[in-house]
């Protein structure tokens, strides 16, 4: 009986969720209703359930998840990496993060701001200095990591699928740095990823390394992540590219070129990967607790859905598992989400190589949190 419950509901979140019909606050509320009875010790064969269900009714090429709460993890692959090559998906399959590539930045940032060498309320002319001043007003480090200076997101779908390759983010920034704001500073949400673009460029100038090595230094290195990194196009070992249409349809897609928007889209990992890097975050290994709290105030400029921080969006408050926090990832061949449950010390992870499918892999990732829970019961 438990099992069928969790089926219905199951089935009743992915079809409100792909009308639109519910957001991800009122499915974490539904989570509280739905709970397996804690005498059930069946948190694997719920959560691979959960998973494979994706595959079997062919929402998704490949997928794999995880969860982790202080030490204990669960990892699970189903479907294809790459169906030509009969590669199976699996925790540690190379696929795209998407988006998720915003909260490492932002951690980034808060570590230089912590080292007192980036001040989150100057303007970014401090540190780049050849970015134009901007006559709708001054641009802060603070509002890029908010999505709130006015930086501009892809004017059209041939931007969105590059096939430019800009050597370094320097070349990335002349895409738009240029443009008229859309927005006065501090005023308006605006989702972009260029503006994390400027925030990539911000950590090379003040750390003095390449994005990329940085990240590798500060962020990955230390999280125990050794299958993450900048994708590059011309580069094997990654998962193959999907879509599926409103219909249902699959299709391979080609690699576009990420080099425009690495840091706020271009990096690849891995489900084990970004365990890690939730449990780093949550540990106080990449940023202090001061650093993770002001991550998490809410400026309240966004209207609409959830709210959203330093980097991270702020999907509100569990009445059984407390705050959560994340961020999901759209792009060619990629629906990924991230979930945190700092009170739990939990991780959340659902990686697909399956862009079209966010709905399906936002069901997903909120479904394991019970399971998530039931493991850190589990003798």
């Amino acid at each position: 009986m438990v099992r069928l419950l969790r089926i219905v509901l199951y089935d009743l979140w992915t079809t409100m969720l792909r009308h639109g019909l519910i957001s991800i606050c009122f499915v974490l509320a539904l989570s509280d209703q739905a709970q397996v009875d804690p005498t059930i010790r069946n948190y694997e064969t719920d959560a691979q359930g959960i998973v494979d269900a994706a595959v079997t009714a062919k929402k998704v090429v490949g997928i794999a998840a995880g969860f982790s709460s202080h030490g204990i993890t669960w990892t699970h692959g189903i479907g294809f990496a790459d169906r030509n090559a009969d590669l199976h998906f699996t925790a540690d399959t190379r696929t795209r993060i998407a988006s998720i590539a915003k909260p490492m930045t932002a951690v980034a940032i808060m570590q230089l701001v912590e080292q007192g060498k980036i001040d989150l309320d100057a303007p970014v002319q401090d540190h780049i200095t050849n970015f134009p001043v901007k006559p709708e007003g001054v641009v802060t480090v603070r509002q890029l990591l908010r999505h709130t200076a006015g930086i501009r997101a892809y004017k059209s779908n041939a931007e969105r699928e590059n096939t430019t390759l800009y050597p370094t983010l320097a070349d990335a920034l002349a895409i738009f740095q240029d443009s008229e704001l859309v927005s006065k500073p501090g005023e308006q949400f605006n989702y972009t990823s260029y503006g994390y673009v400027i925030l990539g460029r911000v950590i090379e100038v003040v750390s003095g390394s390449s994005y990329a090595t940085y990240m590798q230094e500060h962020i990955w290195d230390p999280a125990g992540m050794t299958n993450t990194g900048v994708e590059r196009t011309d580069d094997t070992g990654y998962a193959a590219l999907y879509h599926i249409t409103e219909k249902g349809r699959i299709s391979e897609r080609q690699r576009n070129s990420l080099s425009d928007r690495v840091p706020g889209g271009g990096i690849y990992s891995t489900v084990n990967d970004l365990l890690k890097f939730g449990e780093a975050v949550l540990n106080g290994t990449l940023v202090n607790a001061e650093s993770l709290v002001e991550m998490q105030l809410d400026p309240g400029l966004k209207q609409g859905g959830n709210g959203y921080g330093l980097g991270w969006y702020l999907y509100g408050e569990n009445s059984k598992y407390g705050p959560v926090i994340g961020h999901n990832g759209s792009q060619t061949g990629a629906s990924t989400f991230l979930m945190l449950l700092p009170q739990q010390g939990t991780t959340v992870v659902v990686l697909s190589n399956t862009s079209g499918a966010m709905q399906e892999i936002s069901n997903i990732t909120v479904a394991l949190f019970d399971p998530a829970a039931e493991m850190q019961k589990a003798p």
